[in-house]
């Protein structure tokens, strides 16, 4: 039956694939893919943990004391019924065999199938036994979690065999499971909860696959292998399509490889305004390897390496120093000279680390995350673990350009706090005979008081980066993930664009470079109004880059600037943008 899911647009284009249920709300598992080769050797990890979970419930039955209620023996026996039964693990085997899935996976993604099954049924006692499914997944992910010897090396499955492509959904995703995800097969993005700046709405943009997220019942909805179309452009996604619609919709897919192929032209163009601007196009990057996706897309630097994600899937154990400085200074060999600018670790809010903070409070027990201890006041909170950050980024230095980002920063108190590590951190340096060279200072203006002190704060510092994801979040107090209020969520709030153009002008005016690093920058309908503000540095995913450099080579940014005034006094400022650059858009292509 075909039917359709509304949710929130949050990265475009067209993608059709299976389905693919993960992150279920009743078991939390790894997922990865296996290798062909080692198939058959997952489908026996898979049967050895059925068989020790079967043996541990027969001693359990076994050692009942006579007295003991008849119902127990009973409900054991139903328990060895549901392990031996082919649906149980004939059916998680069928994953594994089909889809390459781990057996955590495989045995996971059973259990929605089976579940299911079992909500569909009439008789109230049938329906009851799913939660003795449920408690039987557990016993066996826990055998699997205790057996002895190696798991599987995680695969991609680019290179299986007359695979479908997979489109992944679920009730929500980690930022660490976005990472393991990232390189993977999965070609879009459905969640049930989130909003246009979550972080599965960003990764999804960052890989230039379309997504829908905030549909609060896909997964659901939607079944294991169902047909789906994602509809990343009108935010719906539409269940088992029929011929007619599937057809309409590859049509439009291969519209849009022709113009990202079309746009992948311009990848070595410089990006010079109309009126002979020069304009930076950097990256955003999460791992050195990114960087090779960097120069590939044309970029002119490195604006934003979020070195919190060096942190994630560590089980709780933070990277080294010798770890951290060679992962840096593979990101800036790979650079080629162009600049590289590290943040400090932004954990906290939305990337939440697996240890514990100082206050021994995980990150799910804080009432209100985004507020809290986060970012550099998580680093100032750990100086041992800053420091040791620090010195990991001014080795890489001595490798090429490199520049430090700190972010979510508000007090001039941080600020002295930060100068003062750095201080301590290069005179560590020198004593133990590492090599650097100067490294710029920057702050990340994303709180409201930091972009209204902003002139105090550029007395201290080398430069400024915008980050408007939470710049926007915190002017409007708006939790930037949750979709209830994500209608609320409005980067062309007036207030938010005054913010934005005074940090710029404020910036330029200190003689100080200035940069904006959040969603805004790789969206090309602000292009023009950043131009227009004063913006020569943008930093974006790199497979924004090419969309961005279009509309850069069709603006003038001096009949751009003209516009600004009667824009940011509008009580619309979006309809004003429209209404007062779309002529300077029509005279610049004209030109061009």
């Amino acid at each position: 039956m075909s039917f359709q899911v509304f949710g929130i647009a949050v990265s475009r284009g067209v993608a059709i694939g299976r389905a693919v249920l993960v992150a279920s709300s009743r078991v939390d598992v790894a997922h990865y893919f296996v290798a062909p080769g080692e198939v058959q050797a997952e489908i026996d990890r898979l049967l050895r943990a059925r068989d020790a979970v079967v043996q541990e419930l027969v001693t359990l039955k076994e050692e009942l004391p006579e007295d003991a209620p008849h119902e127990l023996a009973a409900l054991l026996d139903v328990h060895l019924m549901l392990l031996h039964d082919e649906a149980f693990t004939g059916g998680a085997s069928h994953w594994i065999v089909e889809r390459h899935y781990n057996a955590e996976w495989a045995l996971s993604a059973q259990l929605e199938v089976l579940a299911r099954q079992f909500d569909e049924m009439e008789d109230d006692y049938l329906r009851e036994r799913k939660a003795d499914l449920e408690q039987l997944v557990e016993r066996v992910l826990g055998a699997l979690a205790q057996e002895q010897g190696d798991t599987p090396t995680p695969v991609t499955p680019r290179d299986f065999a007359g695979e479908d492509p997979l489109l992944l959904v679920a009730a929500d995703i980690a930022p660490a499971d976005m990472i393991q995800f990232k390189r993977s097969v999965f070609r879009g993005f459905i969640t049930d909860i989130g909003g246009k700046t979550s972080h599965t709405a960003i990764v999804a943009r960052s890989m230039d696959i379309p997504a829908v997220v905030g549909t609060r019942e896909a997964s659901r909805l939607i079944m294991q292998d169902d047909w789906v179309i994602i509809d990343g452009d009108a935010g719906t996604v539409i269940v088992n399509p029929s011929p007619i619609v599937l057809e309409e919709y590859r049509f439009r897919q291969r519209q849009s490889e022709l113009e990202r192929a079309r746009l992948g032209r311009l990848r070595h163009t410089p990006a010079v305004t109309l009126d002979g601007e020069h304009i930076e196009l950097h990256a955003n990057i999460e791992m050195p390897a990114d960087a090779e996706a960097a120069v590939e897309a044309g970029a002119t630097g490195v604006g934003l390496f979020r070195s919190e994600f060096l942190f994630m899937n560590r089980d709780g154990e933070l990277p080294s120093e010798d770890e951290q400085f060679a992962a840096y200074k593979a990101a800036v060999v790979a650079m080629k000279g162009m600049p590289v600018t590290i943040r400090t670790v932004d954990v906290g809010a939305d990337k939440p680390l697996d240890r514990l903070t100082v206050n021994e409070l995980r990150h799910e027990h804080v009432l209100n995350p985004a507020m809290g201890l986060r970012a550099i006041r998580w680093s100032l909170a750990e100086p041992s673990m800053f420091r040791q950050q620090l010195r990991a980024i001014f080795r890489a230095s001595a490798f090429g350009k490199v520049r430090l980002l700190i972010p979510m920063v508000a007090h001039l108190s941080e600020v002295r706090q930060i100068l003062d590590a750095v201080r301590k951190v290069q005179q560590q340096l020198t004593d133990a005979g590492h090599a650097y060279t100067r490294v710029e200072l920057g702050v990340m203006i994303e709180i409201p008081a930091a972009a209204v002190m902003l002139p105090l704060l550029l007395r201290h510092v080398d430069f400024v980066s915008i980050g408007t994801n939470d710049l926007i979040q915190y002017t409007l107090a708006i939790d930037r993930a949750d979709e209830a209020v994500a209608h609320l969520y409005d980067p062309w709030h007036p207030a938010v664009l005054q913010l934005i153009s005074q940090s710029i002008a404020q910036a330029r005016a200190a003689g100080k470079s200035v940069s904006v690093c959040g969603e805004m920058a790789g969206d090309p309908v602000f292009t023009e109004l950043l131009l227009a503000m004063g913006l020569r540095s943008f930093s974006m995913h790199p497979s924004q880059i090419p969309a961005v450099k279009q509309r850069v080579l069709r603006a003038d940014s001096q009949r751009l600037a003209v516009a600004l005034p009667r824009i940011l006094d509008s009580e619309d400022p979006q309809a004003a943008a429209d209404k007062e650059l779309a002529p300077v858009r029509s005279g610049s292509i004209a030109v061009h």
